[in-house]
Parts: C-alpha cells; structure tokens; sequence
C-alpha cells in the first residue's frame, strides 16, 4: 500500500451548531501537489486550519506518515513538519525580512538575537529554493509576491516538508503567478509535499498531481488531474454546469458618464504615477483598464474614488467635477467603488455582515433618524442582500472576517450594485472568487451595463478583461496608450501593448 504523509480522515469541523466540515477525507502523497478545490465557503480553509492546529475538529483522525497524531497547535503542526502560507500574509509591515522569518524562533548570542546569522541561514534557504529574497528587506518596501515569498521561507525555515498553500495566487500578477508555478515545482524537487488550495483550474491543469473536491462542506471525491479537464472540475466543484464564456448582447453605449482630462497623481513617494491620464466612459458600456500591475492603476482609482488627492487635471461624473472631493460627496454624486484590498478599503472586519452592508447608507433613512440608528432595517435589509448576491454566512450578525474571501468580496459587491450607482469602478471585482462566483459577478457587471449604467473594470486578468469589455483602455506608465475593441485584438496583442509597444508594432508581432 503507497505510504501517504498526510491522511485527514473523516473530518468534522463545527461552529456553533453549523457544519463546515462534514467528515471530510483527504490523503497526500510524498511529493506530489494536491490541489483542494471548492466554491467560496465550501471549508477548504477550515479543513487546512484544522491541519495546521488552528482549529480543533469534532471528530475524525490525522495521521502524519502513518501515525496518529494529535495537532493541538501551530507549533505542534511546525514540529510535525507542517507549514502553512496563508491567504493574508501574516507579516510585521515594520520588520525586516529576516525578523519576519524568526520571529517565535529566535537564536541569541550572550543574550542578544543573533541577526547575522540569522539572515545568512535565510538567504541560503532562499538561494536554494530560488527564492530571490533579500534578507534585509523591510516588509513594507517589498511587493506582493516577495511577501508572499518571506511566507514561504518563514516555513521552510522552521523545517517544513509538507507545505499548505491558502490561495497563493489570489493577490499576484501574472507575472508572479508564474514565479510562484516555478517555485512549487522547485519545492517538490527538493522532496516537499504540498496541499495547494485554489480557485483557478488553469493553475490546477498545470501543476497539479491529484484534486480532491469539496462541496458545501462534503467531500465529492479525489481524481488524478492527468484524467480530468477545467469543466468537469468546474461542474464538480459548483455541482452544475458552468458557462466559461461570458454572453453578452452588443454594447449600446450613449453619453459620457465618467470623463478624464490630462490626469496627473503621484504615489506615496512623491513620483508621478499617473501622467496627463486621458479616459471616458459611457453610460451603457463597459470599458476594461489591461495594465501590468504598477503602472498607475491603484493610483489612478483613488484619485476617482476620492482616496488620493490628485494633482491635476480634471475628473467629471455626469458632467460635474469631482476632483479631489470627500470620498462621500463622490459616492453620493452617483459612483460606487468595488476596491482591489476589501479588506483595507471594503469592510470593517469586526462589524456584522450587516452593518458592513449599508457602510455607504447607514446615515441615511430608513436606517438613520436623527442620528439614531435602526438596527431591525438595517438588519433586515443585509438579509435580503444576502439572499440575492449568494453570499454564505451563519447569518447576518456574523462577523465579515469570520466569512471565507470569496463571501467577503459577494457581500462589498451587493452593497455596492444595490445602491444604483450611475458608474461602478470594479477593482479586481473576481480576485479569489470559484468560477461560480466570478460566472456571477461577471453576469453582475453586465446587468449594471444593460441597464443602462457605466461599469470601469480594473483586472489583471487578461481573460476577464477580454471577455467582459466592450473597449479595452490599455495603461502603462500612467499613460493611456491604446484603445482597442475586445473582438478586434488577442491577448498576446495586449500583452505587447502592456508592455509598452505601440499599436501598429504590437500588431506587426502578432502576425508574424
């Protein structure tokens, strides 16, 4: 019989009287990526917490190459050789790399910690594992991607062989996407195991050994990837049949809704991120920003949001000029904003999915009189919300850090689009999201579209932008340098443009 290094055997993980897990059985193999694919809720990362010692289950047995064990804690899970890199990256933003990496784990010299050799064990573990990260690095000058990297190493440090995985590709660019690809089969070449927990089927077709599928906290089954494909994974895992391919009637689009003149918006340092911007978007349309993540896009959507003040230039909403106005006054003037960081700019993380559901209307009536708050319309009004955007909670006085992402991202949308706004900023709108809850979304987006509103869609997903744009405005250095039709360009056109080639020469490319 093949020796597994990890068996979960018949999990059952509660919460007050509701089942995340229901004896739910998972086996890893010695070297292989094991993917854990379900809708957003459906307790893959219950089921990992339970792994890592996070969380204590109701019943069920884990066994760690064969033997029995008990995970009390993180620090049993650790000692057991088990490491987890989760979805938020739980890193101290003022620290270096290395102290990061030590932190609970520190070694001392006559009383002091030893940083030196400290950041030298570091940079050979990134070294060998082609990490590429520098050890003196502080966490807040670094990217997304090194962060998430720092995590990595945080395990590998304190000896990890078998890695867990929590959406490690839902807060990167495509770039690091495949970084990270590279350094998965890197891990499992120096004999790691790895529990890969994820969304996106394209990732688990390429990297994948075996899939087990969960469902509303069931198991539905294990299946070699090498014998499966995208829609079957995506039908097991929705337990329908699920649309790829976003329909949509032709755009019918009328008048100017947002309009943009010679935009200029520095970043936090002082630099100009975005420069003499130009952009419209009409009412009726849905108009897609394609850009290589730091080329103006955070910028350029704080500025229309109200959360950056802008340098210059001009930003009209139905033609009144809103530039460098209160966040309020901008939302009251008819915009609604889906922000790319739902944590930092989307909910109040210990407020109730209800009172997060009318964090743009609660001054208003019916759910304010005199300053004095109506919970039961309030409350009553999340309830309806929840039912119609899907969003799966306990209920609606739940705390929204307790929902899993994907709910998380569900709930800001049915917030934002319940409010009629004239133009939607969609920011990363499906970032995290199961296939069908992005089916959903995208749906979602063009309604707001057909119904006569202006949608501006930020992604750094080239499928998305492709399939749910009417026009594709492509940014680079903070510049707008191209608008092309979706039906009239490829994604490798779009990838030059990015890039920084000019129209013609990108087409020239293409068709070589």
């Amino acid at each position: 019989m093949e020796e597994y290094v990890i068996e979960m055997l018949n999990i059952r993980k509660e919460f007050s009287g509701f089942v995340a897990n229901d004896n739910i059985t998972l086996q890893l193999k010695k070297g292989e990526i094991h993917a854990l694919l379900g809708e957003n809720g459906a307790g893959k990362s219950t089921l990992m917490n339970v792994l890592f010692g996070l969380y204590q289950p109701e019943a069920g047995e884990i066994k760690v190459k064969g033997e029995s064990v008990n995970i009390t804690d993180p620090n049993v899970a650790n000692d057991l050789g088990i490491g987890m890199v989760h979805q938020h990256f739980m890193l101290v933003d003022t620290f270096t790399v290395t102290e990061n990496i030590i932190l609970g784990k520190e070694t001392s010299k006559g009383g002091v910690i030893d940083i030196k050799t400290a950041e030298e064990e570091v940079r050979k573990i990134s070294e060998r594992y082609g990490l590429a990260v520098d050890p003196q690095a502080k966490i807040s000058d670094i990217s997304v991607g090194m962060q998430q990297r720092v995590e990595i190493l945080k395990t590998l440090y304190r000896g990890a062989e078998i890695l867990i995985f929590d959406e490690p590709t839902a807060v990167l660019t495509p770039q690091e996407i495949k970084e990270l690809i590279q350094i998965l089969k890197t891990l499992i070449n120096e004999g790691k195991s790895i529990i890969l927990i994820t969304h996106k089927l394209k990732e688990i077709m390429e990297v994948c050994d075996r899939v087990t599928v969960i469902r509303k906290g069931k198991g539905i089954g294990t299946v070699n990837v090498s014998e499966t494909n995208p829609t079957d994974l995506a039908s097991l895992m929705v337990g329908r049949e699920v649309t790829f391919k976003t329909e949509k009637t032709e755009a019918k689009p009328t008048s100017d809704v947002l309009l943009i003149n010679d935009l200029v918006v520095k970043d936090s340092r002082g630099v100009e991120a975005v420069r003499g911007l130009n952009l419209n978007v009409r009412a009726g349309e849905i108009v897609g920003i394609a850009g290589v993540d730091g080329n103006g896009q955070s910028e350029l959507i704080e500025a229309i949001t109200g959360l950056r003040k802008a340098d210059k230039g001009s930003i009209k909403l139905n033609n009144k000029e809103i530039l460098n106005l209160p966040p309020r006054k901008i939302t009251e003037s008819g915009l609604a904003h889906i922000p790319q960081d739902r944590h930092k700019h989307g909910l109040v993380l210990n407020y109730s999915v209800g009172e997060n559901m009318v964090l743009q209307t609660y001054y208003q009536k019916p759910f304010s009189r005199s300053g004095i708050m109506n919970f039961k319309q309030i409350f009553d009004k999340a309830r309806s919300l929840i039912s119609e955007f899907d969003v799966r909670t306990p209920s609606e006085f739940t705390p929204a850090r307790a929902l899993s992402g994907g709910n998380q991202q569900k709930a800001i949308i049915g917030r934002e689009v319940d409010r009629n706004p004239d133009i939607l900023i969609a920011a990363q709108p499906t970032r995290g999201l199961d296939v069908g809850a992005i089916e959903f979304i995208h749906q979602r987006l063009i309604d707001q579209r057909d119904n006569g509103k202006a949608v501006l869609l930020i992604s750094f997903e080239l499928e998305e932008i492709m399939n749910v744009s009417d026009r594709i405005a492509v940014i680079y250095e903070g510049e707008i340098v191209a608008v092309v039709d979706p039906k009239e360009t490829t994604e490798q056109e779009l990838g030059l443009l990015m890039a920084g080639s000019k129209r013609q020469e990108a087409g020239e490319e293409t068709n070589v």
